[in-house]
């Protein structure tokens, strides 16, 4: 399988087709530890550039792809042209198409109170056999101990086939690595803005404009404030360093538990 490099972290250059036959040899033992999909753009590259842990992190999940048009169209002209986005949307719409065929379940976890329920009923009036075990919208603050050990019992007594997390990148990152050997069987999948979009808090772009690799100005006019520093300083700082690593001024050494990783999963 091939595999780029953006700023340190190892990306995949995969399709949907490639996609769905390395999660379903994952879910046919439910008693193995669970396995973690992560999806890379330039807010997490340069996050990570800043914080080696957090590089060490993306480089040692089960699964990473593009989420970002930019580096799908890099990925299909020097990787592999078949590429699909991994948008944390589209994957949602995507495994939801084959929840009957393949008899997935869901559990989600993350969003604002209520959020869980709205996308529950969104996903049932788009999509046939959807079945969501279980949902939980964690307090704004760390789980107790405690707490966290109930959670992990009752999802592993649900059994989910996906875990559907929906904290904000990279905390949600780092929060399912954490859990990947308390909860077994499942595939932990990042959601992101997913957990707004479909409950209808935040207005996704349209079509077009996530095509033309632009969503992010988009995002940019809906919530200024909050987002300016990533899709400007972050933006600016990516491309600066793209163009040193492109240039061998700047070296990222490959992370060795990805190379192993890479050539598992091919």
């Amino acid at each position: 399988m091939a595999v780029m490099n953006m700023l340190g972290i190892n990306i995949q250059c995969l399709s949907y087709a490639d996609m769905f036959p390395i999660f379903d040899e994952w879910l046919l033992d439910k008693t193995s530890r669970s396995h973690q999909v992560a999806v890379i753009n330039v807010h997490i590259c340069v996050s990570a550039l800043f914080d080696k842990k957090l590089r060490g992190l993306y480089n040692s999940v089960d699964l990473s792809g593009s989420d970002g048009m930019p580096f799908v169209r890099w990925a299909r002209a020097f990787h592999n042209k078949e590429t699909d986005r991994f948008y944390a949307p589209d994957l949602m719409h995507e495994i939801s198409g084959k929840a009957k065929e393949k008899d997935y379940t869901f559990f989600l976890y993350g969003g604002y109170p209520g959020a869980t329920d709205q996308i529950e009923s969104y996903l049932h009036g788009k999509y046939e056999g959807i079945n969501v075990v279980g949902k939980y919208t964690p307090p704004f603050r760390p789980l107790t101990e405690a707490e966290d050990e109930n959670f992990c019992d009752m999802v592993n007594a649900l059994k989910p086939d996906f875990i559907w997390v929906g904290l904000g990148s990279p905390k949600q990152d780092v929060w399912i690595q954490e859990h990947l050997n308390k909860i077994t069987g499942s595939i932990f999948m990042p959601s992101g803005a997913t957990f707004d979009f479909f409950s209808g808090r935040i207005k996704q772009a349209p079509h077009w404009i996530r095509s033309s690799g632009f969503e992010w100005l988009f995002r940019l006019t809906q919530d200024f404030r909050r987002l300016w520093v990533r899709y400007t300083i972050y933006n600016l700082i990516f491309v600066f360093v793209f163009i040193l690593q492109l240039l061998h001024i700047m070296r990222f050494e490959e992370d060795a538990n990805s190379r192993l990783k890479s050539k598992r999963i091919s």
